[in-house]
């Protein structure tokens, strides 16, 4: 039986660190942004980490 493909939709939003974190960008930032005050800015520059329970699912799809 041939392995199974990784789902691309997964794999675009999800990144898995060296030291096997799983980093998400949360969503809402494209557009909507001048209201926001500096500090929700300044905080939509980062990436978020997954929970160790999803991010083990997350890992097992993507194949690492």
């Amino acid at each position: 039986m041939p392995k199974l493909k990784t789902p691309k939709a997964i794999s675009k939003r999800f990144t898995v660190t060296k030291n096997n974190k799983v980093l998400h960008r949360k969503g809402g930032q494209d557009h909507f942004n001048s209201r926001d005050s500096g500090k929700v800015t300044r905080n939509k520059r980062r990436d978020k980490s997954l929970s160790e329970t999803h991010a083990r699912f997350v890992r097992s799809v993507i194949g690492k």
